[in-house]
């Protein structure tokens, strides 16, 4: 049975993680957030930026 510290830590924990993927997610124009998880608990958050070059776009800052 958990105690209420070990409560308290895992909601600390949760809204630490939480407070590190939604700013991954709102920061991409472009890309993905991967979670990795491991028996059950998110132990590593990814973010992936692309940035594409549509034709027009590029054509408009080479000139």
């Amino acid at each position: 049975m958990e105690t209420n510290k070990e409560n308290s830590y895992l909601n600390k924990r949760d809204e630490f993680v939480f407070s590190q993927i939604l700013p991954a997610i709102k920061s991409l124009k472009f890309g993905s957030v991967e979670i990795v998880i491991h028996d059950s608990e998110i132990v590593q958050v990814n973010k992936i930026e692309r940035m594409r070059f549509g034709k027009e776009n590029t054509m408009k800052k080479c000139k």
